[in-house]
C-alpha cells in the first residue's frame, strides 16, 4: 500500500532510483451509504453514480482539455478514462483514468482530477470514497500514494485531487475540497480555484 495523503499534502512522483513516474493511473472508489428499506427494517445499499474526470490546465490556469465519460481520451493521446461505472458496486477501484505523464502535452501544468454526480445525489449518500495513484510503469503497479475522503455533505461533487509539473518530474496533490455539479464543465471553476 502507498503513502496514506491528508489534505493538502503532497507527494513527488519518482521511484526510489530517482527516475520520474510515466505511466500513472488515477483511481476512484466509493461506496453508497446502506439506506433503510421496508416495513420491517433491513438495510439495503443504494446506487450511486459518480464520475470521474480530468481537467488540463496550461500554466496561466486556462484548461485546455479533459478527459470524462463524453470524451475518454485526451486530445493529446496521454490519457484514457476506462469507462463510466454507474453504481459504484463492488470493492475497489471504480472509475480510472490512466495517465502516460511523458506524452503529456508541454503546454499542460497541471491535470485537476475530480468526481461528480450526474444524478444530483450529494455525498451525504457516499462513504469510503478514496483516490489513489498507482505506477503502472513498474512491474506489479504498486499503488504509489492514497487520499482517503472522509467529507460528507449536501454537495454534489469534489475536487480530488491534482498533478502538477515538478522540475523534470511529476507530483501529486490531495486537494478533498467540496464543489457542486453533474459534470466537468460545471467544475471547471472550483478545480481552478484549486490550482
Amino acid at each position: 500500500m502507498g503513502l496514506s495523503l491528508q489534505k493538502g499534502q503532497s507527494l513527488s512522483l519518482t521511484k526510489q532510483d530517482g527516475s520520474a513516474l510515466s505511466r500513472v493511473r488515477l483511481a476512484l472508489g466509493w461506496d453508497a451509504v446502506a439506506a433503510k428499506r421496508g416495513l420491517f427494517g433491513g438495510r439495503k445499499e443504494a446506487e450511486v453514480d459518480l464520475d470521474a474526470s480530468a481537467i488540463f490546465f496550461d500554466a496561466q490556469g486556462t484548461p485546455i482539455d479533459y478527459v470524462w465519460f463524453n470524451q475518454l481520451r485526451s486530445k493529446d493521446g496521454s490519457a484514457q478514462h476506462t469507462g463510466d461505472n454507474l453504481t459504484g458496486a463492488g470493492d475497489g477501484d471504480d472509475e480510472t483514468i490512466r495517465i502516460d505523464l511523458s506524452a503529456v502535452h508541454a503546454s499542460v501544468a497541471q491535470i485537476v482530477f475530480v468526481i461528480s454526480s450526474y444524478s444530483r445525489q450529494t455525498f451525504d449518500n457516499v462513504q469510503n470514497a478514496f483516490c489513489r495513484v498507482v505506477d503502472d510503469s513498474s512491474a506489479g503497479s504498486p499503488e504509489v500514494a492514497r487520499y482517503q475522503l472522509t467529507d460528507s455533505g449536501s454537495h454534489t461533487a469534489m475536487v480530488m485531487a491534482k498533478v502538477s509539473r515538478a522540475g523534470n518530474g511529476w507530483s501529486f496533490s490531495a486537494i478533498g475540497e467540496r464543489a457542486n455539479g453533474r459534470t466537468v464543465q460545471d467544475l471547471v471553476a472550483p478545480a481552478t480555484a484549486a490550482l
